[in-house]
């Protein structure tokens, strides 16, 4: 591709990448399924989406962005898609933090928008308590009025996060905050340098439809010429595909039309640019490294058919010529615009459209979609074992 771009260092994937790319070249069935069928009620029923709500998105450690979204010391960016109002800021350290987005005196919001900001203080608009990004209770005014007041015991109140591979996670309850699987990953996303990238575009579409038929399109290679065919489809071989799990998460590859034969597949390079991999992860967040940038996709339900969807597109480093740009510019729009936007993400709306009239009782997986079984059956055990 003839875009200028800087030196990377030379990275080899992860043992369990180049297993999955062996696979392909050697055309073994590792993810092989008989066919099955999933019920149609857990993408209807608002009261599944409940007990998966209490189950899975209050209790699980998750994605909240990539760490391009804060490259630098001193930024703070609000997040309310989750449900909660939080705050995720970087310190004079470098630091990445997830806080509630309240002021300790009186509960106000305390950084309104939804844009990044650099500032090294967050002012409560209300009564103008000043606190540092790393969360600590800076001043306030008149601290006269407030006489015993500990400024150290009224810092901002943090929830649990880790930031790995190039990702910031978090967990609501401090109970369940184990980011091992976090770290486990994190070693695939340093394979791909996704630390090093940068943020090139950000959007967030609202899907009518369920958090599980968005992931459903990224669990199979069934429909990627097919749905595909007058974007992506041409690039990928039919069928050609493997997969497996990390704990709860998916890890697939799919075969890209370029010959395999002569590839040297510890060469990361290299190997992007006959394999594509997909990683889907519990909640719901997919992480789509194509042959020279990455989509990070993170899902926030809002009801049994409403998702929020936040794409964030990472290039190896900022446009630095209009050749440049307008490459990414065009790849953006080919995959945000084009194979999300109207084909994944409208699919799962007329997806949901369809089930909700009752017509289908249940969906009927063939055996190149064994990876949606898989994926609702570890949604499953994790409603298991909270009821």
């Amino acid at each position: 591709m003839d875009v200028p771009t800087k030196t990377l260092p030379e990275r080899r994937p992860t043992d369990g990448m180049l297993a999955l790319a062996k696979d392909i070249a050697e055309d073994r069935k590792r993810d092989a399924a008989e066919p099955s069928t999933v019920p149609a009620s857990v993408y209807t029923d608002p009261e599944y989406w409940a007990r998966e709500k209490a189950a899975i998105y209050d209790r699980m450690p998750q994605i909240l962005c990539p760490s391009a979204l804060l490259p630098d010391p001193g930024m703070a960016v609000p997040h309310d898609a989750t449900g909660r109002p939080l705050l995720i800021t970087r310190d004079a350290e470098g630091d990445a933090h997830v806080f509630l987005n309240v002021c300790r005196h009186r509960g106000t919001r305390l950084v309104e928008g939804a844009e990044v900001q650099c500032t090294k203080k967050l002012v409560c608009p209300y009564h103008a308590w000043t606190y540092a990004v790393d969360g600590r209770l800076l001043a306030l005014p008149r601290p006269d009025t407030f006489p015993g007041l500990e400024k150290g015991e009224y810092g901002l109140v943090e929830l649990p996060s880790r930031e790995t591979g190039g990702l910031i996670w978090f967990c609501p309850q401090g109970e369940t905050a184990d980011f091992g699987l976090a770290n486990t990953l994190g070693e695939d996303f340093d394979a791909l340098g996704m630390g090093d990238h940068v943020l090139f575009r950000r959007k967030t579409h609202e899907v009518a439809g369920n958090w599980k038929l968005i992931m459903d399109a990224f669990l199979e290679s069934y429909h990627v010429t097919r749905l595909h065919a007058k974007t992506i489809g041409p690039f990928f071989k039919d069928g050609a595909t493997s997969g497996d799990m990390i704990g709860p998460h998916s890890r697939s590859a799919v075969g890209r039309l370029e010959e395999m034969e002569g590839i040297d597949l510890a060469d990361m390079a290299a190997l992007r640019r006959v394999v594509t991999f997909a990683y889907q992860l519990l909640p719901g967040a997919l992480i789509i490294p194509s042959p020279d940038y990455i989509n990070v996709m993170v899902m926030m339900p809002q009801a049994h058919d409403r998702t929020l969807v936040e794409d964030f597109m990472l290039i190896p480093e900022h446009p630095a010529t209009d050749k440049a740009r307008d490459h990414w510019e065009r790849s953006w729009a080919l995959l945000d615009g084009g194979v999300f936007a109207s084909e994944d993400f409208r699919a799962a709306e007329l997806g949901q459209q369809g089930l909700s009239t009752g017509a289908v009782p249940h969906l009927t997986l063939g055996t190149m979609e064994g990876g949606i079984r898989r994926y609702h059956e570890t949604v499953e055990e994790a409603l298991r074992a909270v009821n």
